[in-house]
């Protein structure tokens, strides 16, 4: 039987599978969601070498891959020509010319209407002719995460990372006004891109983070990895992503010893992939560095408490979802805590500053029927709030309107009841 399933274009600046870094957990969850619905053309990047022998296993959600493998540290050498044509160097680094052409090709071919790009820098491919349904999920606003860089950044870094923020966001309002709709990770986020770049703020709405809540259940924990006896603090995620250096390097530095003090025998344990030769440095008696492991769950779900100490933060974590949905209490910055819909105190626990982040980790670490019950609450929270299939709903809604802007507008609104952050205006060429 005929597929009746309409053509599509996919482009992802990393290959979306695995789904086992934050990226990737949504990039993949946007493949499935939209291969439910749709014929997927993907055209994307491969930058470890593990991830090549995945490329076989996304044939089950695609028509045809594009899958072009690139050496990071060579790309950002390449990326330096960025300085000569005075664009960002995110540009360069992402920039294939056998990816264009692919791209090309396959819209023509196969009468491809309608694409959606993961990521900013994706969006350079999508001006081609026959593309009329273009939708670029940016996820973050990558330029003001480059500005914030800046600010904890000596010259000549400091320099560059303000520069890169200047150019990203000029490619980054091009983007926006060339395609139909840009989505944000929450509406903090959209919100700072719409005072951005207000000229296309009526197109500019929120496609929220989810977690898969039946993997990521209490009834998957698994035998307890950490020893008997010591109370566990646990911090999970991809140790070579800065912002995640940062936190568990802040965290274990300038608060556990406060923390020890308090509660003797308390061990932070940091889990996850690649870690950075500074987070490596922190292993010790106090301080456990896993690496690699092969499931997650069993750290979050046996952790007395999982911390998301962040200090440069955009978007909700799908860390601290991920700990929710095993009903664990979370202690979190200020920072991953923006846009998340969970109540300080009842679905979580929020600080301020490194005191009151110790003073909450002691109380919550001394007081386990609390734990229990912020646990059992995080996990309501998630399975109301995080459901993917809700929000990747947005893409179908955006995909599948029809006709004029007007009709299109209205198909959007329609939908408001649904998904109250859609955008209020879909634009046609």
């Amino acid at each position: 039987m005929q597929d009746s399933r309409p053509p599509l274009l996919y482009l992802t600046h990393r290959i979306p599978y695995p789904p086992n870094k934050g990226d990737k957990l949504r990039s993949f969850n946007i493949l499935r969601q939209l291969a439910r619905t749709h014929r997927v053309w993907l055209g994307s990047f491969v930058d470890h070498p593990d991830d090549h022998r995945h490329i076989p296993a996304l044939r089950q959600w695609c028509e045809q891959t594009c899958v072009i493998p690139i050496e990071p540290g060579i790309r950002r050498f390449a990326s330096l020509r960025g300085l000569l044509r005075g664009e960002a160097l995110s540009l360069p680094y992402y920039r294939s010319p056998r990816l264009a052409r692919w791209v090309g090709q396959v819209v023509a071919e196969h009468g491809i209407r309608s694409a959606v790009a993961f990521s900013g820098p994706m969006a350079q491919y999508l001006d081609v002719p026959g593309l009329s349904r273009r939708v670029v999920d940016f996820c973050d606003v990558d330029s003001a995460k480059w500005t914030q860089y800046a600010a904890d950044r000596r010259w000549p870094m400091s320099w560059l990372y303000r520069r890169e923020g200047e150019r990203l966001l000029d490619f980054e309002r091009r983007a926006a006004a060339g395609v139909e709709a840009s989505l944000f990770v929450t509406e903090a986020e959209a919100e700072v891109f719409r005072r951005a770049a207000p000229e296309v703020g009526d197109r500019v709405g929120v496609m929220q983070n989810g977690v898969d809540a039946e993997y990521f259940a209490p009834a998957n924990a698994g035998a307890s990895p950490y020893p008997a006896g010591a109370p566990v603090i646990a911090f999970s995620g991809a140790m070579d992503y800065w912002p995640n250096v940062d936190a568990v390097c802040w965290f274990a530095t300038e608060l556990l010893p406060a923390i020890r003090r308090a509660m003797p025998g308390v061990r932070f344990w940091i889990v996850g992939m690649n870690p950075a030769p500074a987070v490596q440095a922190l292993a010790g008696e106090d301080v456990v560095v896993t690496g690699t492991v092969p499931d997650v769950r069993p750290y979050i779900a046996h952790a007395d408490l999982v911390v998301a100490p962040l200090r440069i933060a955009r978007g909700i974590q799908n860390k601290v979802l991920e700990a929710m949905a095993m009903a664990r209490p979370v202690v979190l910055s200020a920072a991953p805590a923006v846009g998340l819909a969970a109540r300080d105190g009842v679905e979580c626990s929020i600080a301020d500053d490194g005191d009151e982040l110790c003073r909450r980790v002691v109380e919550l670490l001394g007081d386990p029927s609390r734990r229990a019950a912020i646990g059992a609450a995080a996990r309501d929270c998630v399975l109301r709030a995080y459901s993917w299939s809700a929000h990747l709903r947005t893409l179908d809604w955006l995909l599948d309107a029809q006709g004029t802007d007007a009709g299109l507008a209205q198909a959007v609104q329609a939908r408001e009841g649904a998904a109250p952050n859609a955008p209020a205006l879909v634009r046609t060429p």
